[in-house]
């Protein structure tokens, strides 16, 4: 187990909620707007302070100092952009800040992976002042992927994500859960909050359903999201069908 939460809370943004997280786990965090979703996996970073207790790898994390958390998981938060100008390489440069010497021809590879994944090998040069917000949210996710990356970083266990589809069109949000799922099958643990249903339809290992800071219910996408819960948290009519062996949701105005 990698990460064990009890009774995790931020009042009355988030009520009382448990759940646990396996390695090689991809968790969602779906329901409304200001349901709690970003509240509660900001608390599984170790940056906010909450409610409740999360025991990270054995150890309770609030016990663990930043660069250790540096060094075991990767936080993504909302979209955001620093006030500093530097290139797309050197800003990937600081994913490694807090890691124990990776070996550079490991790095440099693990850079190509990841780059070539979100198509951003040609943006290396560019300042990220001056990328689209979905160039740049390509570029934040691939930061946090070098973080984590497990053949740079073996202490690695966590990746945590809020939104993170968020700007990308179509065919760069497929790619971005095709890498998540890659990262998965290292062993790494993903937990994402997340709006697009039928994505988390598919790609989820496990769901929590929240609704008004509350938990509605929790796991398997197939039990959790039925017509009848998706209809009653989102207040809209809901349809699931099956196309081509995939179940699909549909909705209704």
């Amino acid at each position: 187990m990698i990460l064990d939460a009890k009774n995790l809370a931020m009042p009355p943004r988030l009520l009382p909620v448990s759940f646990t997280i396996d390695a090689g786990e991809i968790v969602h965090f779906i329901g409304p707007n200001g349901s709690g979703k970003s509240t509660a996996i900001s608390m599984l970073s170790g940056l906010f302070e909450g409610q409740g207790e999360i025991t990270f790898m054995g150890q309770l994390l609030s016990d663990y100092d930043l660069p250790s958390l540096a060094r075991m998981r990767c936080y993504l938060s909302q979209q955001d952009r620093p006030a500093f100008s530097v290139a797309v390489y050197h800003y990937l440069a600081l994913s490694l800040s807090a890691l124990n010497n990776p070996q550079a021809d490991h790095v440099q590879h693990a850079l190509d992976e990841i780059c070539q994944a979100l198509n951003i090998t040609d943006k290396l040069n560019r300042n990220i002042q001056t990328l689209s917000g979905g160039e740049w949210q390509r570029v934040r996710l691939a930061a946090a992927c070098l973080q984590v990356w497990p053949a740079i970083n073996p202490e690695a266990t966590l990746l945590i994500l809020d939104e993170p589809a968020a700007a990308l069109d179509i065919g760069q949000e497929a790619a971005m859960y095709k890498l998540v799922r890659r990262m998965a099958e290292q062993g790494i643990a993903v937990v994402m909050a997340n709006h697009d249903l039928n994505r988390t339809l598919r790609e989820a290992d496990k769901v929590l359903l929240l609704n008004n800071g509350s938990c509605v219910v929790k796991g398997k996408p197939s039990d959790v999201m039925t017509v009848e819960q998706l209809e009653s948290t989102f207040a809209t009519q809901v349809q699931r069908i099956e196309h081509e062996g995939r179940s699909c949701l549909i909705f209704n105005d």
